[in-house]
């Protein structure tokens, strides 16, 4: 089974490398919820509530983001030039190493 590892830094600054199977249709969300980090994830998945924030910190081509994601994020607290909805990042071998940052959860205002 092709296997990639996702490098999470959650909000107490400690980094988790998680190595995630590529063939089972996953995104970064759902794989952080699975890790137990703090992703609420509200929405299931569908870009409609950003509570799965991350900061893209590798230099990975990551897909465009959708009219959708970029809509939630316009919208979002925290937003950086990197930020992406992690519901949005599907596990794949292109994204081998990829270095995220969950952003600060709204409740932290």
């Amino acid at each position: 089974m092709p296997e990639v590892t996702i490098h999470i830094i959650d909000r107490e600054n400690i980094p988790h490398d998680i190595l995630v199977p590529t063939d089972m249709g996953l995104n970064l969300m759902e794989i952080s919820k699975a890790e137990g980090l703090p992703v609420e994830g509200t929405c299931g998945g569908m870009a409609l509530c950003a509570t799965c924030q991350v900061y893209i910190e590798s230099n990975h081509k990551l897909h465009e983001p959708s009219a959708d994601e970029i809509a939630m994020l316009d919208q979002a607290f925290f937003v950086e030039q990197n930020s992406r909805l992690g519901c949005q990042i599907k596990i794949n071998e292109d994204i081998d190493g990829l270095i995220v940052r969950l952003a600060p959860a709204v409740m932290d205002i």
